[in-house]
């Protein structure tokens, strides 16, 4: 099995700054994606910034230019710096991965999500 744990949420005024982290642990099986999500309060959920195994990461519209995304397979972590915060941040932010699972040639694709962790800005 495969267990996604986030740290580092909290409050913060607006400007602040606040930096995410993700640990993937279990079986260690090949990561093809890791990044975060979030969902406010009557909204969906969205992607933040993703990073797939050797692509560029991606941003939402949204964070680019405040946010950073960096992800480190030997520790098998990917973190979110936010700066700039808004009260637009404000959410509930998860955890998401995608890992290869199976014997080749039969593997999937598979995602977990972490339990999610409070980030709240105030004006």
């Amino acid at each position: 099995q495969v267990h996604v744990a986030e740290s580092g949420g909290g409050s913060v005024q607006a400007g602040g700054s606040l930096r995410l982290s993700c640990t993937i642990s279990g079986r260690r099986y090949s990561i093809h994606s890791m990044g975060w999500y979030r969902q406010a309060p009557g909204n969906e959920r969205e992607l933040v910034a993703k990073v797939v195994r050797g692509e560029s990461a991606k941003y939402a519209d949204s964070v680019k230019g405040r946010f950073t995304i960096s992800r480190d397979d030997a520790k098998r972590t990917v973190d979110l710096q936010m700066d700039s915060l808004r009260p637009e941040d404000t959410a509930v932010y998860y955890c998401h991965t995608e890992v290869y699972v199976g014997p080749p040639p039969n593997l999937t694709l598979d995602p977990y999500w972490g339990q999610g962790t409070q980030v709240t800005v105030s004006s």
